[in-house]
């Protein structure tokens, strides 16, 4: 146990397991005023923006080293990419938005970038994976090791039960031109607006930088982004999963707070990384987290949709909302 935690005893009741007793620390953490998150997230969302117009400034010089390269050859290859690319920056949302500028710059396909989408976020449940493990080599018992490997196990096998299906149905739907009604985007007023805040970023370091290094500057620019959000947004008092009505031991109030906390943080890696630590301390049952991780692998997608909307491109839109769809349809189903 680590020091500096008082513990108590908690009963953790188990949707299908049986319920048990168990000790849990209360780590005592300090919170950020609201004037320092709301600076935090003004900057995020001028990050957020500027990435976006560099990258889509990028995508362009990159067509013609991607065009017919083993990256963007066919639509498995860039399912690939968008779940290596989400493993290596540790997050799936960036990937995401760079598959729709790329997109909107010509170098990949609306399929491929429907791929691409959707191979981010089996990246990201990978990462939940990977946290997960690195998180078990800090506990000394091996009980409490299991518990957040677990947890990244099972949102790997719900992300891909949700998303390897939906995939298919969602490329078949998207090929045939079922979405090519959906025209959805943002207002001259919005556009014009974000591009006087803080279009001057993405002019000044087009000033200096080659394009071709536009689109991975725009990345490293998008990470920043999202972790500018990540500190805006508050973290939820794990204790309070502890109630006497036992919210989080029935099926739709978990898939709700899965759908809100990543709504929140605009990432679904970070929203199912928290369950690791709540799993592994006794706050949660493994078998509780199920609704929580199919809400998650939902409304993940809304960052994405803001980004297509934001980049202006009909199709990139319709791939969104074609992952969206499907991916919504073929849970409430599976639930």
């Amino acid at each position: 146990m680590e020091s500096g935690e008082a513990v108590r005893h908690a009963h953790i009741t188990g949707r299908e397991l049986p319920s048990e007793d168990v000790v849990v620390p209360e780590p005592v953490a300090a919170s950020r005023p609201w004037p320092v998150r709301l600076l935090y997230a003004i900057v995020g969302l001028g990050l957020f923006v500027s990435a976006l117009g560099l990258m889509k400034e990028g995508a362009a010089a990159l067509v013609p080293t991607l065009e017919g390269s083993i990256f963007t050859d066919s639509a498995l290859s860039t399912l690939g990419l968008g779940w290596l690319g989400a493993c290596l920056v540790m997050s799936g949302s960036p990937v995401a938005a760079s598959a729709l500028t790329l997109l909107d710059g010509g170098a990949i396909t609306r399929t491929q970038a429907f791929t691409m989408l959707t191979g981010s976020r089996l990246g990201a449940a990978f990462v939940v994976l990977v946290v997960g493990v690195v998180y078990s080599l800090r506990r000394r018992e091996q009980g409490s090791r299991r518990a957040p490997v677990s947890i990244g196990v099972l949102s790997l096998l719900m992300t891909a039960v949700v998303y390897v299906p939906g995939a298919f149905v969602g490329y078949l739907l998207l090929d045939r031109g079922v979405f090519d009604g959906v025209d959805i985007g943002s207002s001259p007023r919005l556009a014009s607006f974000t591009d006087r805040a803080f279009g001057w970023l993405v002019d000044l370091v087009e000033g200096f930088a080659p394009t071709w290094s536009l689109f991975p500057i725009g990345v490293v620019v998008l990470l920043v982004g999202f972790q500018a959000f990540d500190r805006a947004l508050p973290v939820p008092p794990s204790d309070r999963l502890e109630s006497d009505g036992a919210w989080f031991t029935r099926k739709w109030p978990m898939f709700a707070v899965g759908c809100l906390v990543t709504l929140l943080t605009l990432s679904v890696s970070v929203s199912l990384t928290l369950l690791v630590p709540l799993v592994a301390k006794g706050h949660l049952r493994r078998a509780n987290t199920l609704p929580y991780i199919a809400g998650a692998n939902i409304t993940t997608l809304a960052d994405t949709l803001v980004a297509a909307i934001l980049i202006g491109n009909a199709d990139a839109v319709r791939v969104v909302v074609a992952v969206t769809v499907v991916v919504t349809a073929w849970t409430l189903v599976l639930l």
